[in-house]
């Protein structure tokens, strides 16, 4: 298992100077989660599609082509998931972190890692909700909207 660090601050304007201190988040490589971890982590960020069946949440999970995982000592706060063939084409099926840890590098550190490891597959696809906060994050981390390529995404 393929393990980093990622020194984090978890500074905040809604915190007092004393409060604030340097977080040791690990990423692991290949890690799957408890249910009751992964039920926390899509909850806590609303995603409740993926929290009405836990088990096959976590079969997904199983299923993925790689999955990075952020903890801070022993809590998960962070997940990236890949789906594909990993030939010519993957999927970043998942990207999320505790509301709490967000704004921290922790989202954008997974995100790098994956693009580095697939730099050479074809086609890197990722779809998310649209709006102005997750545009700026994607584009931050130097991906482009679907479109720029003209192109056009279908969904059933």
């Amino acid at each position: 298992m393929l393990r980093d660090v990622l020194i984090v601050s978890n500074l905040s304007r809604k915190r007092r100077p004393e409060e604030d201190k340097m977080n040791i988040i690990t990423i692991k490589e290949d890690v799957i989660p408890e249910i009751e971890e992964l039920m926390n982590l899509y909850g806590d960020v609303g995603w409740s599609a993926y929290t009405n069946d836990g088990m096959r949440l976590k079969k997904a999970i199983e299923n993925s082509l790689k999955v990075l995982t952020a903890w801070d000592d022993d809590k998960l706060v962070g997940l990236i998931r890949v789906i594909g063939d990993n030939q010519t084409i993957i999927y970043i099926q998942d990207i999320l972190v505790l509301q709490k840890y967000q704004g921290q590098g922790i989202g954008s550190h997974l995100l790098k890692r994956i693009l580095e490891e697939y730099q050479v597959i074809r086609q890197v696809i990722l779809m998310t909700e649209q709006n102005e906060k997750t545009i700026r994050f994607y584009e931050k981390c130097g991906m482009v909207k679907i479109s720029d390529h003209n192109c056009i995404a279908f969904m059933k």
